[in-house]
């Protein structure tokens, strides 16, 4: 984009310095009188004026698309970073939601083997004090 404007640029500038350099050497070897001449040179003159007005013209509309070409592509990009955040946002939501779905399962799991353990531990030792006082009280009664 910048070497089409750059091309553009040169291709103009050599325009208009041929067509000034042009018009200088036609109207200085014509055989005109002073007011011809210089009335030649007033339209030439104008000429110029009206091409360069021309050009600056289309170069203000070639920046100004440009510059929109280039704010519509920003929002654009905007635009989809945003999705995108979101939607990994949303990913680690689900993520996070499901590992402590799963991690309480498993520390529910955890607490009721531990309590089951615990009973049967609970029982065991029930069971031995019984039976240490059992055997006691029958070594004492025989």
């Amino acid at each position: 984009m910048a070497e089409d404007n750059g091309v553009g640029k040169g291709l103009f500038l050599g325009f208009l310095t041929g067509s000034i350099v042009g018009s200088i050497v036609a109207l200085l070897y014509a055989p005109k009188t002073g007011k011809e001449l210089r009335g030649d040179l007033k339209e030439k003159s104008n000429d110029l004026l009206e091409d360069t007005e021309k050009y600056i013209e289309g170069a203000k509309q070639k920046a100004n698309e440009l510059i929109n070409d280039g704010k519509k592509r920003s929002e654009k990009l905007v635009s989809d970073a945003k999705v995108k955040v979101e939607r990994l946002l949303s990913d680690a939501e689900n993520i996070l939601h499901d590992a402590k779905k799963k991690t309480s399962g498993a520390v529910e799991d955890s607490k009721s083997k531990i309590e089951k353990e615990s009973d049967k531990l609970k029982s065991a030792v029930k069971a031995g004090i019984d039976t240490y006082k059992a055997e006691k009280e029958s070594g004492e009664a025989s």
